[in-house]
């Protein structure tokens, strides 16, 4: 399983972008999804995460400005970031547990840069 991560770019304050995670191979599930983020000097930290069923969580700090999303038919996972901040600038990175592996699959991280 490979994850292709996109979408990142250079956006200002109060604007839009959006991530899109693809996983490649076959005879797969996504068990679940989600992404991190890493600012330059911090901590890896967890921003949303779904689950098969649909079931979402978010942090604190993207709550009601990201959405995520998934299509399974296209073993994709999608982040929806609005009124980005320019705290949102950090390299996001999308993981995906397969149904049967211990551990995650990880994408490229994909940089998010925020102007003010």
């Amino acid at each position: 399983v490979q994850l292709q991560a996109s979408g990142g770019g250079l956006v200002q304050a109060g604007g839009s972008l959006s991530l899109s995670c693809a996983a490649s191979g076959s005879g797969f599930s996504i068990a679940a999804g989600g992404w991190y983020r890493q600012a330059p000097g911090k901590q890896r930290e967890l921003v949303a995460v779904i689950t098969s069923d649909g079931s979402t969580n978010y942090a604190d700090f993207v709550k009601g400005r990201f959405t995520i999303s998934r299509d399974n038919a296209k073993n994709t996972v999608y982040l929806q970031m609005n009124s980005l901040k320019p705290e949102d600038t950090a390299v996001y990175y999308c993981y995906a547990v397969v149904t049967g592996i211990p551990y995650p699959f990880w994408g490229q991280g994909t940089q998010v840069t925020v102007s003010s």
